[in-house]
């Protein structure tokens, strides 16, 4: 494998306008909050990365992106030169990683992006990974919008052939009791709902009483309870007879252990900026395979196109074991993308990879000629 020094890392944020307010109980966005990592080679070429730190998520901010940025850029540029070492990079600065996952995806993304650009690879080729092909379903999802917009919202998402569905829960038991029953209306056309509670509740009897009282049979129940109570997430499952969706209670491989006990109770939302990049990701998708533990490939609101991508190569690789998938709005809901030709789902939630020729371009298949104006300079 080729050695190839990286010249610079260039740490940048995104800030792109949503067409439409996004709500639920953690947070209300009106556009992205994004960073964004150039990986510069001394042979002219970039490798680009994105995430996005949440701090009620992995309590990251722009700011700690920036002080892990400036402490490790450096030693990056010097220690990393091929998978090989980047792999060893990981492993050698892992309680980093762990306290930084979203600071380091958007580094990780554009050094992986750039090694494979120099090899002429597509990520997937430059993994030993299968290449992507066929079809990737999405999910609809449902923020938390007043009853008109909400139903408007369902409505659409009906009609254009969506059969799965994720809806986001306010906490507010007339206000939830509403939307279901926008659902129920639409339950003829045989769609499968879960329900995201991003952490309203502090005990499993409040939020099993809130849950029956909705009386809807979902398959899934996504953050009831405030992180890692699973022995009262568990207490949830057998009572409501579904699976518990792990996302802020799951952020770190050793997390499993928590899990074995009961694999039967567990779904991973397993979003790539969280995580901490795609090699973390991958070995995530490993383990959950070998506990039989399925696994929802998510995504933070305002991602661009960049993790989209990266998402499809997870979503492969965990095909298995894959639940369901969140993502690819592009310009459904961004103002602009990052990339000319937006990744993102058509009719029915369906991204077709043969729509889309840049996924077997090298590296993850984005170039750009000129900076977009919606980019400005962290460091």
């Amino acid at each position: 494998m080729a050695n190839m020094p990286i010249l610079k890392l260039v740490l940048n944020q995104l800030s792109i306008p949503f067409k439409v307010k996004f709500r639920h109980a953690s947070a209300e966005r009106t556009e992205t909050s994004s960073v964004w990592v150039e990986a510069i080679s001394n042979n002219g070429l970039t490798g680009y990365g994105e995430s996005c730190p949440r701090d009620y998520v992995t309590g990251e901010t722009t700011a700690s992106v920036q002080h892990f940025f400036s402490k490790y850029q450096n030693a990056i540029c010097k220690e990393i030169s091929n998978l090989s070492t980047l792999r060893a990079w990981i492993a050698n600065h892992q309680n980093a990683l762990d306290a930084n996952p979203a600071a380091w995806c958007a580094i990780e993304l554009a050094v992986l992006d750039l090694l494979a650009k120099q090899e002429n690879k597509t990520i997937e080729q430059f993994l030993n990974l299968p290449a992507l092909h066929g079809s990737f379903q999405y999910s609809a999802v449902l923020g938390d919008a007043n009853n008109e917009a909400f139903k408007l919202s369902a409505e659409q998402y009906s009609q254009q052939g969506f059969t799965d569905f994720k809806l986001k829960l306010s906490g507010e038991i007339e206000r939830d009791k509403e939307k279901i029953a926008v659902m129920r209306q639409l339950a003829n056309e045989g769609i499968r709902l879960r329900v995201d509670a991003n952490n309203l509740w502090q005990s499993a009897d409040e939020a099993i009483r809130f849950l029956q009282a909705l009386d809807y049979p979902f398959f899934a129940i996504e953050e009831p309870l405030q992180p890692n109570a699973y022995r009262e997430l568990s207490m949830i499952a057998n009572s409501l007879n579904c699976k518990i969706i792990l996302d802020e209670s799951f952020l770190r491989i050793e997390q499993f252990n928590a899990l074995q006990a009961a694999p039967q109770h567990w779904l991973i939302n397993l979003r790539i900026s969280k995580m901490g990049g795609l090699l973390r990701s991958l070995a995530i998708i490993e383990s959950a395979r070998k506990l039989d533990i399925g696994l929802i490939i998510g995504a933070q609101v305002g991602e661009t196109s960049l993790l989209t991508r990266v998402g499809l190569t997870a979503a492969q690789a965990a095909s298995d074991i894959l639940i369901a998938q969140e993502g690819a709005f592009g310009t459904h809901l961004l103002e602009n993308d990052i990339c000319e030709s937006p990744l993102m789902f058509a009719r029915a939630g369906l991204l077709e990879v043969a729509n889309h020729p840049n996924l077997s371009q090298s590296g993850l298949g984005f170039t750009f000629q000129e900076k977009p104006h919606f980019i400005s300079a962290l460091f």
